[in-house]
């Protein structure tokens, strides 16, 4: 058996602080701390986390990771057809903040963070239809900002507060093949997908970096196309393994997490990760099963929330914390 000096070329280091990039299974005696610590693994898993506190579906959010979140619009318990409530989240609960300017549901939503959050297009009950709206929200108010070009409902949102694409959406008779990019200030019509469905996922950095998957395409209800955009071109990549409808995600357009939906078996709670070229299913599923979560991309690969959706009907108000297979740190003790 090969030692340790044998595998890394020295012996156990002492160190005043931990090393800034360690490899893993790097051993390193912390001088400071007067611990000795290593790089090992972390496997994936789901967790509980708060309630929200108006349960919904077809809602608005985005996330930093599992400690910073938003959610915002959507639809409740009946009766209650459509809210403008936003919610904030912190690791544990969810926090009451200002109300969006026009309620709505099944509306896209982009951002980072739950100080920089965008919605927009969705659905307003009582002779409205399919609305148009775009507000952006700083952390303490929403503001009204440039429309749509096309009043759609039921599809994604991907990127950021001012770099953002809008699709996958309804909109009769439009195409649901239709896509429109935001650049901070105004949407512009851009390339259509290749594939034309509804009620897809979509995650990425910004309008030029966007992976979008899964929906219901006019010849699949639960499709597992997956297509990648570089801002000029979209492409075909490849597969979920378990074709979908409305689940969410996190990451990026080249690290991501698939999870939740429905099939034609029901609400799911399979979980997929994506490495750039393939996704692969995760032993770790969800604790309960959810869909209908259309909010943009709510986190990273490694750290990201599922809140709300319909489980299995109406609005849920759970919420499933997810943390990646990663690298970590980690603490040697005698017990």
């Amino acid at each position: 058996m090969a030692t340790y000096k044998e595998i890394f070329g020295t012996n156990i280091e002492v160190l005043a602080s931990d090393p800034a990039n360690p490899l893993q299974g790097q051993v390193w005696y912390n001088s400071t701390d007067n611990v000795v610590k290593g790089l090992g693994f972390q496997t994936a898993s789901w967790a509980t986390g708060g309630n929200i506190n108006l349960a919904r579906h077809s809602a608005g959010g985005t996330a930093t990771n599992t400690t910073s979140a938003l959610m915002f619009a959507g639809r409740g318990e009946p009766p209650l057809p459509k809210t403008a409530d936003t919610e904030s989240y912190n690791g544990s609960s969810w926090t009451e903040v200002s109300n969006m300017g026009t309620a709505r549901y099944g509306l896209g939503s982009s951002g980072d963070s739950n100080t920089a959050a965008l919605g927009f297009g969705g659905y307003i009950t009582g002779g409205g239809g399919n609305f148009s709206g775009t507000e952006s929200y700083n952390g303490t108010s929403w503001t009204g900002l440039s429309s749509v070009n096309t009043a759609r409902r039921n599809g994604p949102g991907g990127g950021t507060q001012t770099s953002a694409l809008f699709m996958m959406a309804y909109a009769s008779p439009t195409t649901p093949g239709l896509v429109e990019s935001w650049n901070g200030t105004s949407w512009t019509e851009t390339t259509d997908i290749n594939s034309a469905r509804t009620g897809g996922s979509v995650t990425g950095s910004s309008n030029t970096e966007i992976l979008a998957f899964g929906g219901e395409s006019p010849t699949n209800p639960y499709t597992g196309l997956t297509e990648s955009w570089n801002g000029s071109t979209w492409t075909e990549v490849g597969d979920l393994n378990t074709g979908r409808d409305r689940p969410n995600c996190g990451g990026t357009y080249t690290d991501a997490v698939v999870f939740g939906g429905r099939d034609s078996g029901g609400h799911l709670t399979a979980t997929e990760t994506w490495n750039g070229t393939s996704w692969s299913t995760s032993p770790a599923t969800m604790p309960s099963a959810q869909s209908r979560m259309e909010s943009g991309p709510m986190g990273t690969a490694t750290s990201a929330i599922s809140a709300g959706g319909a489980n299995p009907v109406n609005g849920a108000n759970i919420t499933q914390e997810w943390s990646g297979a990663a690298p970590t740190t980690v603490t040697f003790t005698d017990s």
